[in-house]
């Protein structure tokens, strides 16, 4: 969770692209990022693989009104309505986006190539039949807020007093680096997100940056099996909070436009 995931990228510009706020041309650019080009393959009507601009618009020719965000761990199929068979590929790629309005989703196959410090990055969407059921273990944005701090404060609390090294100063220089980066321009969500949604976001993404470095940092001042799995038990609740968090924000939108329909 060091990073957003691309299907948060997808859906989060993909639905203000849907909605009218963002022209089609700037949300391509802000779904590709850093990367170097994103296709998708498999849109009905189409035989290859096409570009962001015309897939997003072909979705929505098809009726697609929404874009949903799916981050499935193994026993977590957060976000996932089924079928298997796409349930398993987005758990392979621990997430997907799940279109609202057509029985679609994506799922990407991203390619890595180059030396390090430049690396070239393709990014191929799957476009995969879905159920159209109610997704997995997502809650309100209410609910994640709740659960996210009070996850946050168990978890510290018994991180602290096993002296983790993902506890202390290490995990806050990160989380500052993170945060600077963050303010050179980067937005947390689309335009058109309620503000909750960003705040959510951007504590469970600041969330996920210190679990992160606490496994990243070793045992730290845990050295016994005991005081290990202590650890271990602390951050897999936290970790899954988190997840569910971020989820419930990029999907504030589609939730939020289905509230002012009824």
């Amino acid at each position: 969770m060091l990073s957003e995931p691309r299907s948060g990228r997808l859906a989060s510009w993909g639905n203000a692209l849907l909605a009218g706020f963002v022209a089609p041309d700037d949300a391509a650019l802000a779904i590709v990022g850093e990367d170097a080009v994103h296709r998708v393959e498999g849109l009905p009507g189409e035989s290859a693989p096409v570009g962001l601009t015309l897939a997003l618009g072909r979705l929505r020719t098809l009726g697609a009104t929404g874009l949903r965000v799916a981050l499935p761990a193994p026993g977590h199929p957060l976000g996932l309505s089924g079928p298997p068979e796409f349930n398993a590929r987005a758990l392979d790629a621990e997430e997907a986006v799940v279109c609202q309005g057509v029985a679609l989703g994506l799922v990407p196959e991203v390619s890595e190539a180059g030396p390090a410090g430049d690396v070239h990055v393709d990014v191929l969407w799957h476009c995969l039949p879905v159920r159209e059921a109610p997704p997995a273990d997502v809650p309100s944005l209410g609910e994640a807020e709740r659960e996210l701090a009070e996850a946050l404060r168990d978890a510290t609390a018994v991180l602290s007093r096993l002296d983790v090294a993902g506890s202390g100063p290490v995990a806050e220089a990160a989380v500052d680096a993170y945060r600077a980066r963050a303010e050179r321009g980067r937005e947390v969500l689309a335009p058109g997100y309620p503000p909750r949604a960003v705040r959510v976001l951007e504590l469970a993404q600041r969330v996920g940056l210190l679990i992160s470095v606490a496994y990243e940092s070793g045992h730290g001042g845990a050295v016994s099996a005991s005081e290990m799995a202590a650890r271990s038990e602390a951050l897999r609740p936290v970790e899954r909070t988190a997840r569910r968090a971020q989820v419930a924000a990029y999907n504030a939108f589609v939730e939020e436009r289905e509230r002012g329909s009824r």
